[in-house]
């Protein structure tokens, strides 16, 4: 029996083990570990890698949606339309550290993303901003997201947590909206040694506005303009996630060849595959399946050694941090219903063939 868990970080770390030790040790040797070289040419790679003018180096993704709510003057009295399904993160860049906005929630579509036929009735008077979230590696339907956000004259942030190098019609997410949002959290696709992040834009203004905020509110050392935060992408982060940069779209392929597999061949009727968009270029974050008995399935599964996660258990609206909104159980079905029953199956660069067998044939045996 094998022993699988739903992520391994090690397998892509040996695949170009010698290449991270040596950027690892530069970044040493060098004595210069925050705002140096790495940095910069990292924010440079990655800009042109998405294919925007600016890339700004932050913390984390979290940090980088928080900023961004910000950069867009979005706060207290206003509303963001982010999906109901989503992780956490994405709702609380719009409440948090003095941003005071309000979130609107709008059900998912069939393809886990936020639907944009149910945006437009969201809109109020007070709505300033849509969120959409990339879920899974699999972008939204932005050119109907950006017609609305232009009928309306409403800023775009998108969530690139999950999406790295995905593509609807050809352009990569983080392209479309005012700024693009990415996590580089190690279990990303593009993922770091520890907590990273940045915005992608093309506004010279917003960038300007997120170094300021990235740097304790500074342009220039001890010329603090505003209130900011010490948010920044380390040297060591930087060159390490440089060469995982190189990689990316080999590594992507990977995880395309794994989903593929599963795609192909798992053959359980109890077990209903995820849906990709025909205009969307999918990098598979996760492989997230839905099934009824989900409990019982993750037992089963764990019997025969086999991991898996739930992305995520509990919609944003039934938190504890957000009772204040005042929703309950029942008020956005769809997302409860998909907390209910998602479960994501191992995917990770390296994984062999004799692994995705494997747990392939362990799913198609699964009985009620």
């Amino acid at each position: 029996m094998f022993n699988i868990p739903q992520m391994r970080l090690d397998r892509a770390f040996e695949l170009h083990q010698e290449e991270y030790e040596s950027a690892a040790l530069r970044v040493l040797r060098s004595g210069w570990y925050i705002f140096g070289n790495e940095i910069e040419a990292f924010e440079g790679e990655f800009a042109a890698y998405i294919g925007s003018k600016h890339c700004i180096g932050v913390g984390n993704g979290l940090d980088a949606l928080c900023m961004s709510v910000r950069a867009l003057g979005i706060g207290k009295g206003d509303e963001v339309i982010v999906p109901a399904n989503t992780f956490i993160a994405s709702v609380m860049s719009i409440t948090m550290n003095g941003n005071d906005a309000t979130p609107v929630f709008v059900e998912p579509d069939e393809y886990h993303n936020i639907d944009p036929n149910k945006i437009e009735s969201a809109i109020t008077p007070r709505t300033k901003a849509i969120l959409p979230v990339h879920l899974y590696g699999q972008t939204c339907d932005m050119s109907a997201i950006m017609s609305i956000a232009d009928r309306y004259d409403l800023r775009v942030i998108e969530d690139c947590a999950q999406s790295h190098g995905a593509k609807h019609n050809g352009r990569t997410s983080g392209t479309f909206g005012d700024v693009g949002c990415f996590s580089f959290y190690p279990s990303k696709n593009l993922g770091a040694f520890g907590d990273a992040g940045a915005v992608v834009t093309d506004s010279d203004d917003i960038a300007d506005k997120l170094r300021i905020y990235r740097n304790y509110g500074s342009e220039k050392r001890y010329h603090n303009m505003v209130v900011g935060v010490n948010s920044r992408l380390g040297e060591m982060q930087s060159a390490l996630l440089r060469v995982r940069l190189k990689y990316l779209d080999q590594n992507t392929q990977m995880r395309r060849d794994i989903c593929e597999y599963y795609q192909n061949n798992i053959t359980n009727p109890l077990i209903l595959l995820p849906k990709i968009r025909k205009d969307c270029e999918c990098v598979w974050h996760q492989f997230v399946v839905m099934i009824n008995d989900r409990s019982l399935f993750i037992d089963y599964l764990k019997e025969h050694g086999i991991g898996t996660i739930i992305h995520y258990p509990i919609p944003p609206h039934l938190q504890d941090c957000y009772r204040n909104l005042g929703y309950k159980q029942g008020d956005f079905p769809i997302a409860e219903q998909y907390a209910d029953h998602v479960l994501s199956l191992p995917v990770y660069s390296g994984m062999t063939a004799q692994e995705q067998e494997y747990i392939v044939e362990v799913i198609n045996k699964w009985q009620r």
